[in-house]
């Protein structure tokens, strides 16, 4: 059994990554807001190394439309519909987070690092206002043709797309067994 912890413990250790959504609307200003706080992530360089892409409402076909054009026809055949509803209708909110591309190793670490913070930080800062959130890098990320659609420009590499929605409490996710870090320590004294 897990014991209680207080703050921002509790919520690190309740997170689950949310693969099924009520379908409720998430309000633009609650997006934003979580957006405004995630973007606090410790970065590098001068500026910010992040960009953003939301589809909400009736955006979400645009989004659904650039991730099916990757498809390959048997896929499509397979798939197409039903993933076009959960896209355009099940899942409230698709957030695309890419960064700069930069050719220093160093500096392109920094960056997808800093990314990725912001993106730990939205998942939690969401979490704690009952709005659950997936993380995808799936192969579509990577397509020239779904990249160009929803407005990446050259130069730039998507870290993840996230998926936002509301989510029944029943169906939240048992979670996974930790190694105990005693475990994972190379400890010098």
């Amino acid at each position: 059994m897990m014991e209680t912890r207080p703050g921002i413990a509790a919520t690190v250790r309740e997170r689950r990554t949310i693969n099924q959504f009520n379908g409720e609307p998430v309000p633009k200003e609650m997006i934003m807001e979580l957006l405004e706080d995630a973007v606090w992530a410790p970065f590098h360089s001068r500026k910010e190394p992040w960009r953003f892409f939301l589809f909400m409402g009736e955006g979400r076909k645009k989004f659904s439309d650039a991730v099916l054009a990757t498809y390959p026809k048997e896929q499509l055949e397979q798939y197409g519909e039903r993933a076009a509803h959960a896209y355009c209708h099940t899942v409230p909110v698709h957030l695309v987070v890419a960064i700069t591309e930069e050719p220093r190793p160093n500096k392109w670490e920094e960056a997808f690092s800093a990314a990725s913070a912001l993106i730990q930080n939205l998942q939690l800062l969401a979490w704690e206002r009952k709005i659950g959130v997936v993380w995808k890098t799936n192969e579509y990320n990577w397509d020239p043709g779904f990249r160009q659609a929803i407005g990446v420009k050259p130069g730039e590499k998507i870290v993840g797309t996230l998926h936002l929605g509301y989510f029944d409490e029943s169906k939240v996710p048992r979670p996974k067994p930790r190694t105990p870090v005693s475990e994972l320590l190379t400890l010098f004294e």
